[in-house]
């Protein structure tokens, strides 16, 4: 089985994630925009999902726009199976 190991950054709002997205891909950042796992319930649904080494940078990028975060979770994701951590 494949793991997936990566860091996601949820939002209060659509709007918030869309101008994530954005600046964090205009900085050069690989990013992914995807659901809100069910293990994480409040956000607007939307998530962005990173590389573990773009998080120092994504929260500098985010901080440094004025872009309002709900949280940073830490993601493994082995099979079905899914470990997540707030961090």
């Amino acid at each position: 089985m494949n793991t997936e190991i990566f860091n996601l950054i949820t939002f209060d709002s659509t709007h918030s994630a869309i101008r994530a997205e954005k600046e964090l891909l205009n900085e050069g950042l690989k990013v992914k925009v995807i659901p809100v796992p069910t293990e994480i319930t409040a956000s607007c649904g939307l998530s962005i999902r990173i590389a573990l080494k773009d998080l120092e940078k994504a929260k500098k990028i985010l901080k440094d726009n004025n872009i309002e975060v709900s949280g940073y979770y830490y993601v493994e994701k082995l099979g079905l199976k899914k470990y997540i951590i707030h961090i």
